[in-house]
């Protein structure tokens, strides 16, 4: 079943299938991704290869827009337990080191760990809670954060 309103769900079919991406707008400046979200397996913190290939085209994008700031949020499976706070800032900041040695200045990033604050399915569905997202913000909402 594609959920076609699943904009990770689409980018990850379209990368399995072997159809090309568009990376680059008419002007020849790279495109913003779609994909904003990343899953991790049980107590785990790095990317896998096909999520990092995602997370560099989003350094691409932010090196070539350097008035682009975004954030990068993590959040761990729903517990009250202090190393699922750790883990999401770990998550959060190692995502932010991959950008960072791609070329994208420091400055257009910001790092928080959710902790368990924002769900984003049912509390037992610990898989689908244990995640990074990247939100492409203002330079004036960056400022205000």
């Amino acid at each position: 079943v594609l959920i076609l309103d699943n904009p990770d769900l689409l980018a990850r079919a379209a990368i399995e299938s072997g159809l090309p991406m568009p990376s680059l707008a008419s002007d020849g400046t790279p495109r913003k991704p779609h994909r904003l979200r990343f899953h991790y397996g049980f107590n785990k913190h790095p990317l896998d290869e096909q999520d990092l290939t995602i997370l560099r085209q989003h350094a691409l994008y932010l090196r070539h827009n350097p008035g682009a700031t975004v954030r990068a949020m993590a959040m761990p499976k729903i517990s009250a337990l202090c190393i699922n706070h750790f883990l999401s800032r770990l998550r959060a900041s190692s995502a932010a080191k991959v950008l960072i040695r791609e070329g994208v200045r420091e400055s257009q990033i910001l790092v928080s760990g959710w902790g368990s604050d924002r769900p984003l399915a049912r509390p037992e569905d610990h898989a689908a809670n244990r995640r990074l997202e990247l939100e492409y913000v203002t330079m004036e909402m960056a400022r205000a954060l």
